[in-house]
This record gives structure tokens, sequence and C-alpha cells, in this order.
């Protein structure tokens, strides 16, 4: 399997948080169409409904190539989603004096940049799938759980107590999913990474402060 090499920028206030990671690439095109076979299907008839040789007939592909790229048809809908990588690599690498509340904000504005833009109409899907599915809720929530493990380990390495690690992360995830949400009821066509700053200062006005 071949290998490159992404790596992201975000400067602000004279800063910089990077994230250096692999990324698998496999037969380019058999993966997105994968996915989009999945989610057509998901979505007119159905997640329990749906099976893999169904998603990889409209793919046009075998299900011999569908378990070289996915373990399962959940996953079809939940292995891209590598935020809580993408977090732990970039708090790994951001300058030590940066302030966590300003880590969580700039980290999360380069995942809403790097992760979203372009993908709206398919995360208002795999939302509408998850409220729909409670085996896809169980998995949405252990990945949420996953994400606050990884900012909170990466807060501990910083040398962050504890406690205060445990919550820095919570708050990171309440604050990416809850922008998600309000990004995705927005009909102006605003990106992502405007919402993060404001749902920040909605929690700070009424829990924080």
């Amino acid at each position: 399997m071949a290998f490159r090499v992404i790596e992201v920028y975000v400067v602000r206030a004279r800063r910089v948080i990077s994230y250096r990671g692999p990324v698998s690439r496999w037969r380019p095109g058999a993966r997105e169409r994968l996915r989009a076979a999945a989610l057509e299907l998901f979505t007119e008839q159905g997640f329990s409904a749906t099976t893999v040789p169904q998603i990889t007939e409209r793919a046009g592909l075998t299900t011999r190539t569908f378990f070289r790229h996915f373990a399962d048809k959940r996953e079809v809908l939940f292995a891209d989603e590598q935020a809580a990588q993408t977090a732990a690599a970039m708090m790994a690498n951001a300058p030590r004096h940066v302030p966590p509340l300003e880590l969580i904000l700039e980290g999360l504005r380069t995942i809403a940049t790097t992760a979203f833009d372009g993908r709206k109409a398919e995360m208002g899907k795999l939302r509408r799938l998850v409220r729909e599915n409670e085996e896809l809720r169980e998995r949405d929530l252990r990945k949420r759980a996953s994400l606050s493990e990884a900012i909170r380990d990466g807060f501990a390495a910083r040398g962050l107590p504890s406690l205060d690690a445990a919550v820095y992360a919570q708050v990171a995830v309440v604050l990416l999913y809850t922008a998600i949400d309000q990004w995705l009821d927005d009909a102006d066509g605003r990106p992502l990474e405007e919402f993060v700053p404001e749902v920040l200062a909605a929690l700070r006005s009424s829990v924080l402060m």
C-alpha cells in the first residue's frame, strides 16, 4: 500500500498549528465510489435494508474490493473520520505556550477546513442516517468518545492536570459537534469554521462565565 504525506498549516496571531500524517491510497476512486453508492442506498431504502452486495453493485465494484476498504457497511460512514488522529497530531505539534482554549479553537478551525469543506450535503445525509438508526448512533457516540480521549491525552501530555485535561476535552467535542449542527442547519452557505468561535462565545457566556 502506498502512502503520501499531507501537511496542513493554520496561521493566526503569528502561531502555527500543523498536522503531518500518512494518507492511505488504494485504487484511486474505488473508496469514493463505494461511499457515494452506500449513501445513496442508505438514503433511498434505509441503512438496515441495504446490503454490501447492493452497495458494490451500485458502485460497479466487487465485494472483495469493498472489504479491502471497509470492515463492514457501518465503516462506509465512519472509516474516514480521522478527527481523533488529526487532533492528537496537532496538539503534539503546537507550541507549548498556546493556552488550552485557543489551541482548541485553532485546532477545530483546522479540522473544519480540512475535513469538512465541500462535504455539507454528505454530512447532512450522514446526520439524518445517524439520527434514524440506533446502531449508527452508538457508533457515532464511540467516535465522539475516541475524539475526547485523544484530546484529553493530548492535554495531559502538554502538562495539564488530569481533571483539566478531561474538561477541556469535553469542551472541544461539544464545540465541534454543536458547530457542525449549526452549520448543517444554516441556509446562508457559511463555512463551518465560522461557527466554531460563535459556539465558543455562546458557551463562554452561558456556562463558562
